[in-house]
């Protein structure tokens, strides 16, 4: 049975860390129900080569094919699409990763919000007591985004920001990239040889 899985892109800088992780969770079969913020669409077509079409279906096709693989099951789900399973509580993935993770989007969830499917997905999830994975990518933090990291970790939430280490002798912009999204796959419980743990050998 595949592994279901939300994945939420927001405005927050850091497309290439959600996109290479939608890469290896379709490349490990697994089924991801993809939710996009407007203004993740824009950092998308900034900081990468992909230009993501409006719609939905068209969404999906292009994420599809810019993937490069035919494993897994991809949707596409609009942001106000309110039938979607991520919606409630008994249709939801077992988990849900935010990546990246917007300072708005993250006082958003914090405040349970849910004034579009992203944040719906992210209050079912943690109502659910399902895994939560914010990915914020922010510098320099103020008190306010503390606080509220703080108030979502006290409710199980998992705060993983964009911070690759070094440990690994990355060589090129995209080691920097696999080894957070390795990190991800790692709570995620999806197996991944992009990154040797701490104290193995590179394979």
């Amino acid at each position: 049975m595949r592994q279901r899985i939300t994945l939420a892109f927001t405005g927050a800088s850091g497309a290439p860390y959600g996109l290479r992780l939608l890469q290896c969770l379709l490349e490990a079969d697994c089924e991801v129900y993809v939710l996009l913020s407007k203004a993740a669409r824009v950092v998308i077509g900034t900081e990468t080569d992909l230009k993501l079409p409006a719609g939905t279906g068209a969404a999906e096709t292009a994420l599809r094919d810019w993937s490069g693989t035919d494993k897994g099951r991809l949707v596409v789900c609009g942001l106000e699409q309110w039938t979607a399973p991520v919606a409630s509580g008994s249709g939801a993935p077992a988990a849900m990763v935010v990546c990246p993770c917007s300072t708005g989007t993250l006082s958003a969830i914090a405040n349970g919000a849910s004034d579009n499917l992203i944040e719906r997905a992210a209050d079912v999830a943690i109502k659910e007591r399902r895994h939560l994975i914010l990915v914020p990518r922010e510098a320099p933090l103020s008190a306010l985004h503390l606080e509220n990291m703080l108030k979502l970790a006290r409710l199980g939430v998992t705060i993983l920001p964009a911070a690759p280490g070094f440990y690994h002798r990355p060589r090129r912009v995209e080691d920097l990239v696999d080894f957070v999204v390795a990190r991800l796959l790692d709570h995620l419980g999806v197996p991944q040889t992009l990154v040797a743990r701490w104290g193995e050998k590179e394979g």
